[in-house]
């Protein structure tokens, strides 16, 4: 099996990394010096600092080379570069092969999932989603970790299972794309809030509670889109958000620590090289919320808080509200 991963950050690479093992593998790195430095020195030293690479795997810039190399092509750039990095590269894609998505986000404007935004670039293709708790640099130190792909054929969800699962890093298959892929991407406006908790020094339950509430709008949200609740409290949900919202890996809840410390948004992301998901999420689940009549007061806070409206601090006063039955949102 020929395989491409196209996107050379932290969870690209590390899943380029761990496929080229057994397999032919080519990552494509946007940046050619990247493509250069994993080739000669089989490191990514901008996305996984100290960590060695499969010495197999092969790096390029070259989007034409990258794309028909695959027999099982994965992408893996942020939700934000999906359509266009897929736009460039779908004239060279062969017309059968399965596509997996990494991304966990959803597109701004049309409030599209990954594999929607996929199917609509490069149709009559397999698409599948790989999402769960998977911090990159424990996955490529050799810790032990799961994920699950979802794609409704649970029979291609088999195969790329098949492909995917090395050693430690076990993939379970799930019909349920539109829980995984929901779960995948709204944890991280969960997180954001997790990360606000900590830099405010609110203290572990205020951090428990708010996790807790916030699967719970996931939850609501990723029902009344078609999604299942069970969905919700596997590794696409729960576990997801656990990762995420504990983390010192994690970028959203990086963010999050950043603003609860006093910090201004647009200069926490200045200083990072990667993307955190959560930010422009908000938004989108705060669209969502409101097209689907669905309340998701966590959500909103942050929202507010991203976007300038409120303070990080003041996100955290509602909580003295007096609160009703558990199953109630707020």
């Amino acid at each position: 099996m020929q395989v491409t991963v196209l996107g050379a950050g932290s969870w690209g690479t590390t899943m380029a990394s761990m496929l080229s093992s057994r397999h032919p593998t080519m990552l494509w790195a946007r940046n050619p010096a990247v493509a250069e430095e994993i080739n000669r020195d089989s490191t990514n030293s901008a996305y996984l600092p100290g960590l060695q690479l499969g010495r197999k795997l092969v790096a390029t810039a070259d989007l034409e080379q990258a794309s028909r190399h695959a027999e099982l092509l994965v992408v893996g750039v942020p939700s934000s570069a999906m359509r266009a990095t897929l736009s460039d590269a779908v004239a060279w894609i062969h017309p059968w092969i399965p596509i997996v998505s990494l991304a966990k986000g959803l597109e701004q404007g049309s409030l599209l999932r990954m594999t929607q935004v996929i199917t609509e670039v490069a149709p009559g293709r397999p698409v599948a989603a790989l999402t769960g708790p998977n911090i990159a640099p424990e996955i490529m130190a050799g810790q032990a970790a799961a994920a699950v792909v979802a794609t409704e054929d649970l029979a291609v969800a088999a195969a790329i299972q098949q492909v995917l699962t090395r050693g430690v890093f076990r993939v379970y298959i799930n019909h349920d794309v539109i829980g995984c892929e929901l779960g995948g991407a709204l944890k991280n406006v969960v997180a954001i809030a997790a990360g606000i908790a900590q830099g405010l020094g609110v203290g572990d339950n205020t951090r428990a509670a708010v996790m807790t509430r916030g699967l719970a709008e996931l939850t609501r949200l990723g029902v009344a889109m078609g999604g299942q609740a069970i969905t919700f409290a596997g590794l696409a949900g729960m576990g997801d958000l656990i990762t995420t919202c504990i983390s010192p890996h994690s970028r959203n809840r990086h963010v999050g620590e950043q603003l609860g410390a006093g910090r201004k948004l647009a200069d926490i992301l200045a200083e990072m090289n990667m993307v955190a998901e959560g930010v422009k999420t908000a938004t989108t689940a705060r669209q969502l919320a409101r097209k689907h009549g669905v309340p998701m007061p966590v959500c909103d806070e942050i929202y507010k808080v991203v976007s300038g409206r409120s303070s990080a601090s003041r996100a955290y006063r509602g909580l003295a509200v007096a609160p009703g039955h558990e199953r109630d949102p707020g």
